[in-house]
């Protein structure tokens, strides 16, 4: 019996992050461009409700597999990868060591908006050929990721309160 429990929350888990990045694929086109980036709110919402909701393993998960196909479908650059992926992570730590969606919020900003600006700039310069400061990513990076990260603050709390009326 536990077996097939740890099966069911398996594929619970696996269908939870195809419906992330299937959202964070359809959203794609509502990014706004922010010189050689294209900032993306919704994917930080994304990265807090997956980190709290599934943990930073999948929210990684998630945060890569829709940066992959924003890249092939032409809706993303490079700089999908670094602004997406730090945050995930540290939105899913720290949720899960310190239980409260806050901390993901805050992990989501500090891992978009200061370490993903700062591993993009390599990433702007070699493979986009941008010739400015490392700075410039850090005020977008930051400005996206926290205007996504209360939008998924605001959509965890309408959840909590919607599963609070079923039970």
């Amino acid at each position: 019996m536990e077996k097939s429990l740890t099966n069911i929350l398996s594929l619970r888990n696996i269908t939870a992050v195809g419906l992330f990045v299937a959202l964070g694929t359809v959203a794609a086109p509502f990014s706004i461009p922010v010189g050689v980036a294209k900032v993306f709110p919704v994917q930080h919402a994304i990265n807090v409700l997956a980190g709290v909701l599934l943990g930073p393993g999948p929210a990684v998960i998630v945060a890569i597999l829709t940066s992959t196909i924003r890249n092939l479908l032409g809706t993303g650059t490079p700089l999908a990868f670094p602004g997406s992926i730090f945050g995930a992570l540290l939105a899913g730590l720290a949720f899960r060591y310190s239980k409260k969606e806050y901390f993901a919020v805050a992990g989501e900003v500090i891992g978009t908006g200061l370490i993903g600006a700062l591993v993009a700039f390599p990433v702007a310069k070699w493979l986009l050929g941008f010739g400015g400061l490392a700075y410039f990513f850090i005020i977008p990076f930051t400005l996206s990721s926290l205007s996504g990260a209360l939008l998924g603050l605001i959509l965890l709390h309408l959840w909590k309160k919607g599963a609070g009326k079923k039970s």
